[in-house]
């Protein structure tokens, strides 16, 4: 089965993201294809590379970064949402790409499923 995966929540305040991680990984692991995921409204900020977790805490961006770079899953930022919140291409971290919401629509018609992440 082919995903395409929405996160609308920040990576530090909300469950959303730490879902959609998993949910993604698991996916993964189990053979499906994951079209893309997109990160919309707060769900910008887990893109941002200054982002800096205490040593005893989950590190959400560079899980995400990490996955991209393992299994090729292609990260776009909704431009938009970028720019209200003050991300622009530098402060992205590795594996993330600010696009528009063409991506997103796109990632809806070519998935068999959109699996919504958050509010």
């Amino acid at each position: 089965m082919k995903f395409g995966i929405l996160v609308n929540e920040g990576p530090f305040t909300h469950q959303a993201s730490d879902s959609a991680y998993q949910f993604t990984k698991a996916a993964i692991e189990k053979g499906h294809e994951i079209v893309r995921v997109f990160f919309y409204h707060d769900g910008v900020n887990n893109s941002n590379k200054l982002a800096d977790p205490p040593s005893d805490d989950r590190n959400v961006v560079k899980l995400w970064s990490d996955l991209a770079a393992e299994h090729g899953v292609e990260l776009i930022v909704c431009v938009a949402a970028a720019m209200r919140r003050g991300i622009n291409d530098d402060l992205l971290a590795a594996g993330f790409k600010i696009s528009g919401l063409g991506q997103l629509v796109e990632a809806g018609i070519i998935g068999d499923r959109l699996v919504t992440f958050g509010d």
